[in-house]
C-alpha cells in the first residue's frame, strides 16, 4: 500500500475513534457536549409519621426502581437516632428504619432524586405472571360474574376489558351490580382488579404519585396495571386512560405493602416535591456510577489528581496551537514547546499580569547573563547560576508583588525553573550570533504563540470537552499528524509574492 495512503489513513482511523468514542461516552453515561447545560429533576421526599410504643421499632417503606420514565439518581434519609439502610426483599426494594427503643411521636425521612427521561422499552418478566385468586361473598360473586359478562361482550382483549369496566364501575346508579361491589370495595382500583383477577387477566393495584411543583403532605393514588401484550400496561380507574402520564410517578409496584411497621402505631405515609434545575454534568456523573466509562473515566480518580489531570489534558490543545503557529504561520518561538509552558502559567492568573512577570524574570536573566558571559564559566556552571539567579528574582518579585497587593504575580513559580533557564541561554546566544533583532522576533513569536494558546485553553467549552472527552484528544493529535506532512509555503512567506502580484496590476 503507499506509505502516504496509509498515513492519512490512519490519521483519519484517530480521528474517526475519538468522536466514535465520544459519543459512546455521551450515549452511555449523558454527559452534555457543552458546559453549564441544566436539566429538570423532581426531589420527593416520603415522610413517615407514627407514634412508637417505647419498644424496638422497625419500619419498612416500599421505594421506587426500575420505573418507565424516570432514573432513580440519589437516595438519602434524615431520621437521626434510627439506623438506615436500603434493603432487597423478593426483587422488591424497600428502605427500612430500625432503633432499638423508642416512645412518642416520630418522623423519619426519605428523599430521592427523580430524572426523567424518554420512555425505556419495558423488559420482558423473567415468568409470565399468573391472576392472583379471588373470593368473593355468594352475592358478591354473581354481582361480579354479572358484570363481568357484561364488560366481555363488548372487549375483545385485556385493555379493552378493563376500559369496558372502568365505564361500569364509573357509572354504578344505573347498574345495580356495580352499586353493589362498589360500596362493599376500598376504592375503585382494588375493585378493578379483583374484577381483571377473577376474569383470568393478570392484574395488580400499584400506588402512584402526581408531580406538582411545590406539593406538601400529598397521597399516593391507587391505580391498576395490567398484563398484556407481554408488559404491564397503566389503567387509570377513575377514566380508563391506559398509559403512564409524564407527571406521574410510579412509587409502588411490587410486594403487598407500601408499608410495614413493628413497635408503633397510627403510622402515615406522605409526600412533598419539589422541581429543580441540576447541572446536567452533576447528573451524568451520579447516574454512570456503575458505567465502565465512568470506571476507567478520569471522574473516579481522587479530586486532586483530577484537578491536575484537568491542567495536563490541556496540553494537547496547546500543543496543537504550536504546529499550526510553526509549521502553517511560519511563527518563530524561542524553542519548540516553551509557548505551552507559558500559556499554562497565563492559566493560573489574568494574562496580564502573566506577562509581566515573564518579561520581567527573562528581562532580568538576560542581564545576568550577559554579566556571567564575562567570567568564561562552562556551560553546564553557567545555567546551574542562571537557575540560582532565576529563583532569587522570581522569588524578589512575589515578594515585591504581594507587598503591593498583587499576588497573582506569583504565578511565575508555575514555571519550570530549568526550562526559563534554558530559555534565558538560549536567547542570550541568540542576541551574540543573530543581535537583538532576532531575539525580538523570536521571544515576540513565543508571547504570540502563548497568547492564542492561553486564548483557546481558558475557553470553558474548551475545558470541559477535553476532561470529560478525554478521548478529543485522539482528534487533535490526527490533526497534529496532518499538519506535520505539509511542506507548502508559510503564510507569513506569502509576501514575498507581493512583488508579483503588484506586476500582474
Amino acid at each position: 500500500m503507499n506509505p502516504r495512503a496509509t498515513f492519512f489513513t490512519t490519521v483519519a482511523l484517530l480521528a474517526a475513534s475519538g468522536v466514535l468514542i465520544a459519543v459512546l461516552r455521551f450515549l452511555e453515561t449523558g454527559t452534555p457536549f457543552l458546559p453549564g447545560q441544566e436539566r429538570s429533576v423532581w426531589q420527593v421526599e416520603a415522610r413517615v409519621d407514627l407514634v412508637a410504643l417505647g419498644e424496638a421499632v422497625t419500619v419498612s417503606l416500599s421505594v421506587p426502581e426500575e420505573l418507565p420514565q424516570f432514573t432513580v439518581t440519589q437516595e438519602q434519609a434524615a431520621s437521626p437516632g434510627y439506623g438506615f439502610s436500603i434493603v432487597e426483599n423478593g426483587g422488591e426494594r424497600r428502605a427500612e428504619w430500625t432503633r432499638r427503643e423508642a416512645a412518642g411521636p416520630q418522623s423519619l425521612y426519605y428523599s430521592a432524586q427523580f430524572l426523567p427521561r424518554p420512555r425505556a422499552p419495558a423488559a420482558p418478566p423473567p415468568e409470565l405472571p399468573r391472576p392472583e385468586s379471588v373470593f368473593w361473598s355468594e352475592v358478591q360473586g354473581t354481582a361480579a360474574a354479572e358484570l363481568l359478562a357484561r364488560a366481555q361482550e363488548t372487549s375483545s382483549d385485556p385493555l379493552s376489558l378493563a376500559r369496558e369496566l372502568v365505564k361500569l364501575i364509573a357509572a354504578p346508579q344505573g347498574d345495580q351490580n356495580a352499586a353493589l361491589l362498589l360500596g362493599q370495595a376500598e376504592s375503585r382500583a382494588a375493585l378493578l382488579n379483583k374484577l381483571l383477577n377473577d376474569a383470568g387477566v393478570p392484574a395488580r393495584q400499584v400506588l402512584a404519585l402526581q408531580l406538582e411543583d411545590a406539593r406538601r403532605r400529598q397521597d399516593l393514588l391507587p391505580m391498576v396495571e395490567v398484563f398484556a401484550a407481554g408488559e404491564w400496561a397503566l389503567i387509570d380507574p377513575q377514566t380508563g386512560t391506559a398509559g403512564v402520564p409524564e407527571d406521574l410517578l410510579l412509587w409502588h409496584r411490587k410486594g403487598r405493602s407500601l408499608i410495614d411497621v413493628s413497635g408503633a402505631r397510627q403510622s402515615r405515609v406522605t409526600f412533598s416535591m419539589l422541581r429543580q434545575s441540576v447541572p446536567a454534568e452533576t447528573l451524568a456523573r451520579a447516574a454512570a456510577g456503575g458505567s465502565a466509562f465512568y470506571k476507567v473515566g478520569l471522574h473516579s480518580l481522587p479530586i486532586e489528581e483530577q484537578g491536575m489531570f484537568r491542567m495536563l489534558l490541556l496540553l494537547p490543545l496547546g500543543a496543537m496551537v504550536v504546529v499550526f503557529m510553526r509549521v502553517i504561520v511560519g511563527v518563530r518561538t524561542a524553542g519548540t514547546f516553551m509557548p505551552i509552558l507559558i500559556a499554562l502559567a497565563f492559566l493560573q492568573t489574568s494574562l496580564l499580569p502573566g506577562l509581566a512577570s515573564f518579561i520581567s524574570v527573562v528581562a532580568l536573566g538576560l542581564l545576568m547573563r550577559g554579566y556571567l558571559s564575562r567570567l568564561n564559566l562552562l556551560l553546564v556552571a553557567r545555567i546551574a547560576t542562571l537557575i540560582v539567579l532565576v529563583i532569587f528574582i522570581i522569588s524578589a518579585l512575589s515578594i515585591v508583588g504581594y507587598q503591593l497587593g498583587y499576588s497573582t504575580g506569583m504565578v511565575i513559580t508555575f514555571f519550570p525553573m530549568i526550562i526559563i533557564a534554558w530559555t534565558i541561554e538560549r536567547m542570550s546566544i541568540l542576541w551574540e550570533e543573530e543581535g537583538v533583532r532576532e531575539v525580538l522576533v523570536q521571544g515576540t513569536g513565543s508571547l504570540v504563540v502563548a497568547v492564542a494558546a492561553f486564548a483557546l485553553m481558558r475557553w470553558p467549552l474548551v475545558q470541559h470537552l477535553t476532561f470529560n472527552f478525554p478521548e478529543l484528544n485522539l482528534v487533535l493529535l490526527a490533526a497534529i499528524l496532518a499538519m506535520g506532512q505539509y511542506t507548502g509555503y508559510k503564510l507569513s512567506e506569502l509576501r514575498r509574492f507581493h512583488a508579483i502580484e503588484d506586476e500582474w496590476r
